[in-house]
């Protein structure tokens, strides 16, 4: 069984409750972090994730709330004595950016550090990041203020399907991606360029068929988020719940 942990739910501007969000994905075989910020080790041990069996990193795009802690990632792995390949995925955009920010840390000087392979990701609809045993994973340009991709996770095992908006308006392409999707993880930071309102994701997951609907990347405000549901509710028919940090999900 596939389980997704939610390691952080707000948007850019986080708090004492809520990291930035980020989430990782993990089976058996596998264990992949969608986007990095801040500290990642330190949160991945709250919730009992051994970073040792990381596999992968998905960087949906190259802004500082889904990215920072990249480099921090990567240090404290080679410091603390990982030696497992890593391998590090995103579009174009992102991959380079992130090329050049490691090297201004001059990684390539870190005696013994471990193997990290970069794989650039095409701008193309429903485009395969990830195929093996227990993940056929796709993605899709969305509509944010850079270049930016949501995902579709297939279960391999169980057949079943996660879907995540990333940071962008409602587009076309989102609707591939949430297809009868048994989990849409979509963000409500708020109706303005480059987002999208809850009541917008609620409209996204109607539409596409979803069966039940994660709202994350909102303002974590309590007088703002305690909003939230009800105006996906005025959209969309299926469950619905509001992202929090440590939340499981099994799929």
């Amino acid at each position: 069984m596939a389980k997704i942990t939610i390691l952080g739910s707000a948007n850019a501007v986080a708090d004492h409750s809520h990291e930035n969000a980020h989430f990782a994905i993990s089976t058996g075989n596998r264990f992949i972090l969608i986007d990095c910020p801040n500290n990642p080790i330190m949160r991945l041990s709250d919730v009992g994730l051994d970073f040792h069996q990381l596999t992968d990193l998905i960087l949906t795009h190259f802004h500082p709330d889904h990215v920072s802690g990249v480099p921090l990632l990567l240090m404290n792995m080679w410091l603390l004595g990982h030696r497992s390949p890593l391998r590090i995925h995103g579009l174009q955009h992102t991959i380079e950016r992130m090329k050049k920010l490691m090297d201004l840390f001059d990684w390539k000087e870190w005696i013994n550090f471990f193997e990290v392979t970069f794989h650039a990701l095409p701008e193309n609809n429903m485009s395969i990041a990830v195929d093996d045993d227990d993940f056929r994973i796709y993605t899709s340009p969305v509509c944010h203020m850079i270049p930016t991709m949501g995902m579709r996770v297939e279960m391999v095992k169980s057949g079943k399907v996660l879907a995540y908006s990333c940071d962008t308006t409602p587009c076309p392409s989102l609707y591939d991606l949430a297809f009868n999707a048994d989990v849409l993880i979509h963000e409500a930071a708020g109706e303005f360029p480059g987002h999208s309102s809850a009541f917008q994701a609620g409209q996204v997951a109607q539409n596409a068929g979803a069966k039940s609907l994660y709202l994350i990347h909102y303002d974590v405000d309590p007088k703002i988020s305690k909003g939230l549901t009800a105006q996906a509710e005025s959209a969309y028919s299926g469950q619905i719940y509001l992202a929090e940090d440590f939340l499981e999900i099994d799929l």
